[in-house]
């Protein structure tokens, strides 16, 4: 099975790309061409600035705090390989992971912010003993995608 959430992260990039737009066209018609009066719905110019302010920081930080990454997974073939990045107003750099089947020890989910944030570690057997991976940050992914991913892992954990 091979699966990528690039559909989500390119999503992300427009929202953004729409936010900032919508955002600098507000600015530029509020304050520099006045063409906005105010009082607009009762509410004065700094009061439409701070909620416009919000809600662009919201969707600008959001992906950022939440660790979004880009991830391809794949288990065809001899080894798990899973590529990610952090996305996000400041990309990341990219990683990888390729663990042979055979040596691959298990998992371990982790979840935070109320499930929000959710984070799967990688173990590896070695001859030195286990290997763990550092956090690879599966919020980005939705429902279903987890559950692929969970589900192909569960498929090469040892039985315990």
């Amino acid at each position: 099975m091979t699966l990528d959430n690039s559909k989500t992260i390119i999503s992300l990039r427009i929202k953004l790309f729409g936010a900032t737009v919508v955002f600098l066209a507000y600015i530029l018609l509020a304050y520099v061409a006045k063409l906005i009066k105010y009082p607009l719905l009762g509410m004065s110019d700094t009061a439409w600035t701070l909620i416009l302010v919000g809600i662009f920081l919201l969707i600008a930080f959001l992906p950022m705090f939440l660790n979004y990454q880009f991830i391809f997974f794949s288990d065809e073939g001899e080894n798990i390989v899973i590529r990610y990045f952090t996305t996000g107003v400041v990309g990341g750099k990219k990683n990888s992971v390729e663990i042979n089947k055979k040596t691959f020890s298990g998992y371990k989910i982790e979840s935070s912010l109320f499930g929000l944030k959710q984070s799967i570690t990688l173990f590896q057997q070695l001859k030195e003993g286990v290997a763990k991976y550092p956090p690879i940050y599966i919020s980005a992914l939705n429902r279903e995608e987890r559950a692929k991913v969970l589900r192909s892992l569960n498929l090469y954990a040892p039985r315990v």
